[in-house]
């Protein structure tokens, strides 16, 4: 009988700490990633890529110092992440062809291609001759780029806040919550440096890929997306 009473507390104790882990699951993940369906085939889908955590936009934030979001490049080719963190880098890397997005600004939620004309661009005077074409479709559907007239009239220089519905960014910011909400069935088509066309879609900054998040201090940024390139160089974008 002691025997059995052993096992019984044993039991019970395991039960305890499974159902403790569980709803410390669920409290870390609200409705849970919902990065699952991302896959395709065809498209390179990153999750959770962590910008510049150690930032902070305000005083008193635990273990950080209130200062600027350091730059970081991304390269598609082989889904290469460049810092930015001193001049060494920036002379290294921006006026280059070498990358493809730029991630700057709060949290690093402005997004740039690599543009050097444009003078607030991370590459400026650099060569690089990207543009970014802005298309209101779910990703699956946008199956083509657009025509070489359309990048070259494209005004579109940042994808960052989205102040409404016909802006160009990629989230909404909520001035009430101070979250940011991003806009679902919007794709981006870039025209690359290499001069390939590739398709993006930026889908969330914050840790796990939550479908919706309502804790202040949930982890961020830590960026998931998808993009698809286009290597023999036709605008052929078919993802499905």
């Amino acid at each position: 009988m002691r025997k059995m009473k052993t096992i019984l507390s044993k039991y019970n104790l395991l039960l305890v700490l499974l159902v403790s882990l569980v709803i410390t699951s669920c409290s870390n993940n609200e409705d849970g990633d919902t990065s699952a369906g991302l896959e395709d085939g065809k498209s390179t889908v990153i999750r959770d890529l962590a910008g510049d955590t150690n930032g902070s936009m305000g005083e008193g934030v635990d273990g950080k110092t209130k200062k600027g979001f350091d730059t970081f490049l991304f390269r598609f080719s082989d889904k290469k992440q460049i810092w930015i963190r001193n001049a060494a880098d920036s002379t290294q890397y921006l006026k280059t062809k070498d990358w493809d997005i730029a991630f700057t600004g709060p949290y690093n939620s402005e997004v740039y291609v690599n543009k050097g004309s444009y003078q607030y661009n991370p590459g400026y005077g650099g060569s690089a001759t990207s543009a970014v074409v802005k298309i209101d479709n779910p990703y699956a559907e946008v199956t083509e780029a657009p025509s070489d007239q359309e990048f070259s009239a494209s005004e579109i220089n940042k994808i960052g806040w989205a102040f409404s519905d016909a802006a160009n960014g990629w989230f909404f910011y909520s001035l009430d919550t101070h979250l940011m909400i991003p806009i679902k069935n919007r794709t981006y088509v870039i025209h690359l440096p290499d001069g390939k066309y590739a398709k993006l879609e930026l889908i969330n900054a914050y840790q796990g890929n939550p479908p919706t998040v309502t804790n202040l201090n949930w982890p961020a940024p830590y960026f998931t997306f998808r993009y698809f390139v286009q290597n023999d160089g036709s605008k052929n974008l078919k993802t499905k």
